[in-house]
């Protein structure tokens, strides 16, 4: 028994391993491989979850200290795979937190930042997409981060120091749901974009 245990642990491994792609065939490092097998793990025990979680796979997985003793894990998906991925994200963060100890999990999309002096092939000729521009990229990673709830206003605010801080609204319909994740919606947000935000909910006047 403890052979077939061994060689069944070792066949979920590599069956694992498809749940996970890394640019230029990488090998995963631990938290990666924990993660693609979890997810694995759905696919074949979360009927629900089966049928949309067949064809995923993830790119990347990062852990993040979030304050408090907290931790977070960050979910990096091809960006073609991200609509498939919201279809069924409130349920499979839901089962992720469960299975890494109340981690919250954040999910965003693999994006690529063309730099302006960027070179260009003959075939790209012209301006930069919008949708690979800086600015662009961290609007989109600012609303992977807080899917599914939406936002609905933003302000910079200027500091004397001459740094900016972003103050982000969300829907307050949401507030019971993610009032406890502000604080990792702000870490993994300045971790990948070096930039200071602050999320709240806009307060109704009477």
């Amino acid at each position: 028994t403890g052979v077939s245990n061994l060689q069944e642990e070792k066949f979920n491994m590599i069956a694992g391993r498809q749940k996970i792609v890394k640019a230029n065939g990488a090998e995963p490092d631990e938290l990666e491989a924990q993660v693609a097998q979890e997810l694995l793990n759905l696919e074949m025990s979360a009927n629900e979850l089966k049928a949309d979680l067949h064809d995923l796979y993830i790119s990347a997985a990062r852990e993040l200290e979030v304050g408090g003793g907290r931790k977070a894990i960050v979910i990096f998906v091809p960006f073609r795979q991200l609509k498939d991925f919201h279809k069924i994200q409130s349920r499979l963060v839901r089962e992720l937190e469960k299975k890494f100890s109340g981690r919250h999990v954040v999910i965003v999309a693999q994006r690529t930042i063309l730099p302006k002096t960027a070179n260009r092939s003959a075939l790209q000729k012209g301006p930069r997409p919008r949708s690979r521009t800086l600015t662009h990229v961290h609007e989109q990673i600012l609303e992977d981060i807080v899917y599914p709830t939406e936002i609905v206003g933003k302000r910079t605010r200027h500091k004397v120091d001459g740094s900016k801080t972003l103050k982000v609204y969300l829907d307050p319909k949401d507030q019971v749901n993610v009032e406890t994740k502000l604080d990792t919606f702000t870490c993994v947000y300045n971790s990948l974009t070096h930039k200071d935000v602050a999320f709240e909910f806009p307060v109704e006047n009477p």
